[in-house]
Protein backbone atom coordinates (compact mmCIF):
# COMPACT_ATOMS: atom_id res chain seq x y z
CA UNK A 1 0.00 0.00 0.00
CA UNK A 2 1.39 3.54 -0.96
CA UNK A 3 0.80 6.65 1.78
CA UNK A 4 0.26 9.52 0.00
CA UNK A 5 2.26 12.59 0.55
CA UNK A 6 0.67 13.93 3.89
CA UNK A 7 0.28 10.55 5.34
CA UNK A 8 4.33 10.42 4.97
CA UNK A 9 4.74 13.70 6.99
CA UNK A 10 2.53 12.97 9.45
CA UNK A 11 4.37 9.46 9.98
CA UNK A 12 8.00 11.41 10.08
CA UNK A 13 6.69 14.09 12.25
CA UNK A 14 5.26 11.54 14.62
CA UNK A 15 8.57 9.43 14.74
CA UNK A 16 10.30 12.37 15.44
CA UNK A 17 8.26 13.63 18.40
CA UNK A 18 8.90 9.64 19.69
CA UNK A 19 12.42 10.11 19.47
CA UNK A 20 12.24 13.81 20.80
CA UNK A 21 10.32 12.51 23.45
CA UNK A 22 12.85 9.31 24.40
CA UNK A 23 15.22 11.60 24.08
CA UNK A 24 13.79 13.90 26.86
CA UNK A 25 13.26 10.98 29.13
CA UNK A 26 16.82 10.07 28.90
CA UNK A 27 17.86 13.81 29.84
CA UNK A 28 15.76 13.82 32.52
CA UNK A 29 16.73 11.07 33.89
CA UNK A 30 20.01 11.60 33.73
CA UNK A 31 19.17 15.11 35.62
CA UNK A 32 17.85 13.30 37.89
CA UNK A 33 20.46 11.13 38.95
CA UNK A 34 22.71 13.93 38.61
CA UNK A 35 20.82 15.88 41.07
CA UNK A 36 20.97 12.84 44.14
CA UNK A 37 24.63 13.23 43.97
CA UNK A 38 26.02 15.78 46.33
CA UNK A 39 27.24 18.65 44.48
CA UNK A 40 31.01 18.49 43.35
CA UNK A 41 31.57 22.10 44.66
CA UNK A 42 31.39 20.90 48.40
CA UNK A 43 34.14 18.13 47.60
CA UNK A 44 36.35 20.46 46.08
CA UNK A 45 35.77 23.08 48.76
CA UNK A 46 37.37 20.61 51.54
CA UNK A 47 40.68 20.26 49.37
CA UNK A 48 41.14 23.90 48.29
CA UNK A 49 43.44 25.05 51.06
CA UNK A 50 47.30 25.12 49.96
CA UNK A 51 48.38 23.92 53.54
CA UNK A 52 52.20 23.84 55.57
CA UNK A 53 54.01 21.55 54.02
CA UNK A 54 53.69 18.21 55.86
CA UNK A 55 50.17 18.92 57.68
CA UNK A 56 47.28 16.96 56.82
CA UNK A 57 45.08 18.35 54.26
CA UNK A 58 42.03 19.96 55.51
CA UNK A 59 39.13 18.28 55.78
CA UNK A 60 36.35 21.13 55.24
CA UNK A 61 37.58 24.52 54.70
CA UNK A 62 34.25 25.63 56.36
CA UNK A 63 34.73 23.71 59.61
CA UNK A 64 38.17 23.40 60.85
CA UNK A 65 36.69 20.76 63.77
CA UNK A 66 34.93 18.88 61.30
CA UNK A 67 36.68 16.27 62.15
CA UNK A 68 36.01 16.42 65.88
CA UNK A 69 32.52 15.43 65.46
CA UNK A 70 31.04 13.33 68.86
CA UNK A 71 33.00 10.24 69.41
CA UNK A 72 35.08 10.63 66.19
CA UNK A 73 38.08 9.15 67.85
CA UNK A 74 41.35 8.23 66.17
CA UNK A 75 42.49 4.51 65.93
CA UNK A 76 45.26 5.70 67.81
CA UNK A 77 42.97 6.28 70.98
CA UNK A 78 40.15 4.11 70.70
CA UNK A 79 41.34 1.75 73.74
CA UNK A 80 42.81 4.43 75.93
CA UNK A 81 40.55 4.89 79.13
CA UNK A 82 38.43 8.33 79.28
CA UNK A 83 39.86 10.59 81.99
CA UNK A 84 40.43 13.85 83.38
CA UNK A 85 43.76 14.88 83.73
CA UNK A 86 43.75 18.08 86.05
CA UNK A 87 47.02 20.02 87.25
CA UNK A 88 47.27 21.43 90.56
CA UNK A 89 49.75 24.32 90.55
CA UNK A 90 49.99 24.85 94.35
CA UNK A 91 50.58 21.29 94.78
CA UNK A 92 52.70 19.57 92.06
CA UNK A 93 50.77 17.09 91.45
CA UNK A 94 47.90 15.98 88.76
CA UNK A 95 44.63 14.78 89.76
CA UNK A 96 42.99 12.00 87.56
CA UNK A 97 39.30 11.69 87.68
CA UNK A 98 36.96 9.10 86.11
CA UNK A 99 34.17 11.37 84.01
CA UNK A 100 31.74 8.04 84.38
CA UNK A 101 31.77 8.58 87.94
CA UNK A 102 33.32 12.22 88.70
CA UNK A 103 35.60 10.11 91.46
CA UNK A 104 39.48 10.78 91.76
CA UNK A 105 41.01 7.91 90.88
CA UNK A 106 44.92 8.74 91.91
CA UNK A 107 47.21 12.25 92.04
CA UNK A 108 50.07 11.78 90.53
CA UNK A 109 53.47 14.20 91.45
CA UNK A 110 54.71 15.87 89.24
CA UNK A 111 57.29 18.53 88.78
CA UNK A 112 56.96 22.25 90.28
CA UNK A 113 53.93 24.35 89.46
CA UNK A 114 52.57 22.09 86.53
CA UNK A 115 49.96 24.69 84.31
CA UNK A 116 48.72 22.36 80.97
CA UNK A 117 48.35 18.92 80.35
CA UNK A 118 48.93 19.05 76.72
CA UNK A 119 48.16 16.50 74.17
CA UNK A 120 51.33 15.69 71.84
CA UNK A 121 50.75 15.80 67.65
CA UNK A 122 50.98 12.12 67.28
CA UNK A 123 48.00 11.41 70.73
CA UNK A 124 50.23 9.29 71.84
CA UNK A 125 52.03 11.45 75.15
CA UNK A 126 50.34 13.86 77.52
CA UNK A 127 53.02 16.52 78.12
CA UNK A 128 52.50 17.72 81.85
CA UNK A 129 53.76 21.43 81.54
CA UNK A 130 56.45 22.32 84.89
CA UNK A 131 56.62 25.45 84.68
CA UNK A 132 59.12 26.27 87.20
CA UNK A 133 60.27 22.86 87.29
CA UNK A 134 61.29 23.40 83.84
CA UNK A 135 60.57 19.85 82.62
CA UNK A 136 57.82 17.72 80.95
CA UNK A 137 56.56 15.22 82.60
CA UNK A 138 55.27 12.46 79.93
CA UNK A 139 52.26 10.81 81.18
CA UNK A 140 50.93 7.59 79.15
CA UNK A 141 47.08 7.50 78.16
CA UNK A 142 46.80 4.12 78.31
CA UNK A 143 48.32 2.98 81.00
CA UNK A 144 47.62 6.69 82.97
CA UNK A 145 51.63 6.22 84.51
CA UNK A 146 54.20 9.17 84.47
CA UNK A 147 57.30 8.46 82.86
CA UNK A 148 60.75 10.45 83.61
CA UNK A 149 60.73 14.21 82.96
CA UNK A 150 62.52 15.41 80.28
CA UNK A 151 64.65 19.02 80.88
CA UNK A 152 62.83 22.22 79.45
CA UNK A 153 63.42 25.42 80.78
CA UNK A 154 59.71 27.37 81.71
CA UNK A 155 57.59 25.61 79.80
CA UNK A 156 54.30 27.59 80.69
CA UNK A 157 52.57 25.56 77.94
CA UNK A 158 53.21 23.90 74.95
CA UNK A 159 51.77 23.71 70.83
CA UNK A 160 52.84 21.94 68.16
CA UNK A 161 52.93 22.55 64.64
CA UNK A 162 50.65 21.60 62.44
CA UNK A 163 52.75 19.79 60.29
CA UNK A 164 53.83 17.43 63.65
CA UNK A 165 57.58 18.36 63.31
CA UNK A 166 58.01 20.13 66.31
CA UNK A 167 56.89 21.44 69.39
CA UNK A 168 56.50 25.41 70.42
CA UNK A 169 57.75 26.25 73.90
CA UNK A 170 55.31 29.16 75.46
CA UNK A 171 58.51 30.64 77.77
CA UNK A 172 56.77 33.38 79.05
CA UNK A 173 59.07 34.38 81.79
CA UNK A 174 61.77 33.72 79.19
CA UNK A 175 60.28 35.91 76.96
CA UNK A 176 60.80 33.27 73.76
CA UNK A 177 58.70 31.00 71.69
CA UNK A 178 60.99 27.88 71.70
CA UNK A 179 60.80 25.62 68.85
CA UNK A 180 61.75 21.82 69.47
CA UNK A 181 61.69 17.95 67.89
CA UNK A 182 58.16 17.28 68.74
CA UNK A 183 59.49 13.44 70.17
CA UNK A 184 62.90 14.13 71.51
CA UNK A 185 62.08 17.91 72.89
CA UNK A 186 65.67 19.21 71.68
CA UNK A 187 65.60 22.69 71.02
CA UNK A 188 65.95 23.39 67.34
CA UNK A 189 65.51 27.35 67.24
CA UNK A 190 64.86 29.87 70.12
CA UNK A 191 62.71 33.13 68.85
CA UNK A 192 63.15 36.10 71.53
CA UNK A 193 60.15 38.23 71.50
CA UNK A 194 59.37 41.76 72.92
CA UNK A 195 56.11 41.74 74.54
CA UNK A 196 55.61 39.75 78.32
CA UNK A 197 53.92 36.83 78.68
CA UNK A 198 53.55 34.56 75.91
CA UNK A 199 50.91 32.10 76.84
CA UNK A 200 48.22 30.46 74.26
CA UNK A 201 47.77 30.34 70.69
CA UNK A 202 46.27 28.66 67.60
CA UNK A 203 47.07 28.25 63.70
CA UNK A 204 45.38 29.71 60.72
CA UNK A 205 43.68 27.49 58.82
CA UNK A 206 46.48 26.75 56.16
CA UNK A 207 48.99 26.24 59.02
CA UNK A 208 51.29 28.45 57.55
CA UNK A 209 51.24 31.02 60.65
CA UNK A 210 49.69 31.29 64.24
CA UNK A 211 48.41 34.02 66.70
CA UNK A 212 50.26 33.76 69.79
CA UNK A 213 48.62 36.17 73.13
CA UNK A 214 50.80 37.74 75.41
CA UNK A 215 49.33 38.51 79.02
CA UNK A 216 51.35 40.37 80.78
CA UNK A 217 51.89 43.08 77.89
CA UNK A 218 48.94 42.71 76.48
CA UNK A 219 50.34 42.21 72.65
CA UNK A 220 49.69 40.14 69.79
CA UNK A 221 51.79 38.58 68.12
CA UNK A 222 51.53 36.67 64.10
CA UNK A 223 54.24 33.45 63.77
CA UNK A 224 55.78 32.86 60.32
CA UNK A 225 55.33 28.69 61.36
CA UNK A 226 57.53 27.57 58.74
CA UNK A 227 60.08 30.76 59.11
CA UNK A 228 59.58 30.75 63.11
CA UNK A 229 59.13 34.08 62.80
CA UNK A 230 57.62 37.00 64.45
CA UNK A 231 56.00 38.60 61.58
CA UNK A 232 53.72 41.38 63.11
CA UNK A 233 52.71 42.27 66.92
CA UNK A 234 50.42 44.86 67.84
CA UNK A 235 49.26 45.92 70.99
CA UNK A 236 45.41 45.60 72.18
CA UNK A 237 43.60 49.23 72.31
CA UNK A 238 42.94 48.69 76.08
CA UNK A 239 44.62 49.70 78.99
CA UNK A 240 45.86 47.07 81.21
CA UNK A 241 44.77 43.89 78.90
CA UNK A 242 45.34 40.72 79.75
CA UNK A 243 44.49 38.29 76.75
CA UNK A 244 44.34 34.78 77.41
CA UNK A 245 43.42 31.57 75.23
CA UNK A 246 43.29 32.03 71.19
CA UNK A 247 40.74 30.11 68.99
CA UNK A 248 39.94 30.63 65.43
CA UNK A 249 37.04 30.28 63.75
CA UNK A 250 35.63 27.15 62.23
CA UNK A 251 35.46 28.84 58.53
CA UNK A 252 38.86 30.08 59.49
CA UNK A 253 38.69 33.60 58.80
CA UNK A 254 38.90 35.08 62.56
CA UNK A 255 40.50 34.29 65.57
CA UNK A 256 38.97 35.06 68.89
CA UNK A 257 41.17 35.64 72.20
CA UNK A 258 40.09 35.93 75.43
CA UNK A 259 41.13 39.04 78.07
CA UNK A 260 40.56 38.11 81.35
CA UNK A 261 40.80 42.32 82.22
CA UNK A 262 39.02 43.77 78.89
CA UNK A 263 36.55 41.21 80.31
CA UNK A 264 35.55 39.53 76.69
CA UNK A 265 37.16 38.29 73.76
CA UNK A 266 38.39 39.98 70.81
CA UNK A 267 37.86 39.26 67.72
CA UNK A 268 40.64 39.12 65.39
CA UNK A 269 40.99 39.01 61.17
CA UNK A 270 44.45 37.13 61.76
CA UNK A 271 45.22 37.56 57.67
CA UNK A 272 44.95 41.29 57.83
CA UNK A 273 46.20 41.47 61.61
CA UNK A 274 44.00 44.31 61.74
CA UNK A 275 43.12 46.06 65.37
CA UNK A 276 40.95 43.25 66.80
CA UNK A 277 37.17 44.87 68.13
CA UNK A 278 36.02 43.59 71.99
CA UNK A 279 32.55 41.62 72.77
CA UNK A 280 32.06 41.53 76.52
CA UNK A 281 31.24 38.26 77.88
CA UNK A 282 31.42 37.89 81.83
CA UNK A 283 34.22 39.21 84.12
CA UNK A 284 37.56 37.38 84.05
CA UNK A 285 37.23 36.15 80.27
CA UNK A 286 39.65 33.23 79.90
CA UNK A 287 38.85 29.94 78.18
CA UNK A 288 37.45 28.92 74.84
CA UNK A 289 36.04 26.15 73.64
CA UNK A 290 34.24 24.62 70.78
CA UNK A 291 31.08 22.51 70.62
CA UNK A 292 31.08 19.06 69.05
CA UNK A 293 28.88 20.15 66.11
CA UNK A 294 31.35 23.28 65.69
CA UNK A 295 28.08 25.86 66.15
CA UNK A 296 28.65 27.57 69.94
CA UNK A 297 32.20 28.21 71.67
CA UNK A 298 31.94 28.29 75.42
CA UNK A 299 34.11 30.98 77.38
CA UNK A 300 34.72 30.78 80.58
CA UNK A 301 34.43 33.73 82.97
CA UNK A 302 36.78 32.80 85.48
CA UNK A 303 36.15 36.51 87.91
CA UNK A 304 32.29 35.87 87.75
CA UNK A 305 31.73 31.76 88.13
CA UNK A 306 29.77 31.89 84.56
CA UNK A 307 30.14 30.39 81.00
CA UNK A 308 29.09 32.41 77.88
CA UNK A 309 27.67 30.79 75.18
CA UNK A 310 29.27 32.61 71.84
CA UNK A 311 26.72 31.50 68.48
CA UNK A 312 29.66 30.92 65.96
CA UNK A 313 26.92 30.50 63.35
CA UNK A 314 25.44 34.18 63.91
CA UNK A 315 28.23 35.53 65.48
CA UNK A 316 27.08 36.83 68.58
CA UNK A 317 26.47 35.60 72.17
CA UNK A 318 23.67 33.55 72.75
CA UNK A 319 23.23 33.02 76.81
CA UNK A 320 25.15 32.54 80.11
CA UNK A 321 25.37 30.24 82.48
CA UNK A 322 25.96 30.66 85.81
CA UNK A 323 27.67 28.06 88.33
CA UNK A 324 25.30 27.69 91.44
CA UNK A 325 27.33 29.00 94.00
CA UNK A 326 30.02 30.27 91.84
CA UNK A 327 33.39 29.68 91.29
CA UNK A 328 36.15 30.54 89.15
CA UNK A 329 35.82 28.61 86.18
CA UNK A 330 38.80 28.44 83.96
CA UNK A 331 40.72 26.38 81.29
CA UNK A 332 39.53 22.53 80.33
CA UNK A 333 37.73 20.48 77.58
CA UNK A 334 34.65 19.08 76.10
CA UNK A 335 33.99 15.23 76.52
CA UNK A 336 34.07 13.16 73.93
CA UNK A 337 30.48 12.65 73.32
CA UNK A 338 30.48 16.64 73.90
CA UNK A 339 27.83 16.42 76.56
CA UNK A 340 30.14 17.84 79.25
CA UNK A 341 32.32 21.08 79.23
CA UNK A 342 34.68 20.07 81.96
CA UNK A 343 36.51 23.42 83.52
CA UNK A 344 39.09 24.10 86.57
CA UNK A 345 38.27 25.64 89.62
CA UNK A 346 41.71 27.71 89.33
CA UNK A 347 40.78 29.61 93.07
CA UNK A 348 38.53 26.59 94.71
CA UNK A 349 40.59 23.97 94.22
CA UNK A 350 38.01 22.15 92.64
CA UNK A 351 36.50 21.37 89.03
CA UNK A 352 33.37 21.53 87.50
CA UNK A 353 31.12 19.31 85.46
CA UNK A 354 28.94 21.21 83.15
CA UNK A 355 25.64 19.85 80.62
CA UNK A 356 26.20 21.10 77.73
CA UNK A 357 22.25 21.12 76.20
CA UNK A 358 20.94 22.41 79.69
CA UNK A 359 24.00 24.46 81.72
CA UNK A 360 23.04 22.66 84.72
CA UNK A 361 26.62 21.57 86.81
CA UNK A 362 26.81 17.48 87.16
CA UNK A 363 29.24 17.77 89.68
CA UNK A 364 32.24 20.00 91.74
CA UNK A 365 34.68 17.70 92.69
CA UNK A 366 37.35 18.49 94.87
CA UNK A 367 41.16 18.44 93.44
CA UNK A 368 44.28 19.85 94.51
CA UNK A 369 45.26 23.84 94.80
CA UNK A 370 45.40 25.87 91.94
CA UNK A 371 43.74 23.26 89.52
CA UNK A 372 44.78 25.02 86.11
CA UNK A 373 44.74 23.98 82.41
CA UNK A 374 42.92 20.46 82.67
CA UNK A 375 42.74 17.83 79.66
CA UNK A 376 40.14 15.82 78.84
CA UNK A 377 41.36 12.69 77.23
CA UNK A 378 41.13 11.25 74.87
CA UNK A 379 38.68 13.76 72.67
CA UNK A 380 38.09 13.25 68.51
CA UNK A 381 40.36 14.53 66.33
CA UNK A 382 43.46 13.69 63.42
CA UNK A 383 46.13 15.75 65.38
CA UNK A 384 46.56 18.24 68.52
CA UNK A 385 48.22 21.26 68.42
CA UNK A 386 48.72 21.49 71.80
CA UNK A 387 47.19 23.76 74.89
CA UNK A 388 44.83 21.43 76.83
CA UNK A 389 43.66 20.01 73.61
CA UNK A 390 43.53 21.97 70.37
CA UNK A 391 42.19 19.36 67.68
CA UNK A 392 41.66 19.33 63.94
Amino acid sequence: MHLTRAARLLAAGAALTLLSACGGSTRHREEAALASKPPVQSEVQKHQVSVLPGMPPVQDATDLYAADRPNRLSPVVTDFPSRVYVPNTNSNTVTVIDPATYRVLETIPVGRQPQHVVPSWDLKTLWVNNDLGNSLTPIDPRTGKAGKPVDVHDPYNLYFTPDGKYAVVMASKDRQLVFRDAHTMKTAKTVPVSCSGVNHADFSIDGRYFIVSCEFSGELLKVDTARMKVVAQQKLPYKGAMPQDVKISPDGKLFYIADMMADGVWILNGDTFDQPKLLRTGKGAHGLYVSRDSRQMYISNRGEGTISLFDLTRNRLAKKWRLPGGGSPDMGGVSADGKVLWLSGRYNSEVYAIDTRTGAQLARIKVGSGPHGLAVYPQPGRYSLGHTGVFR
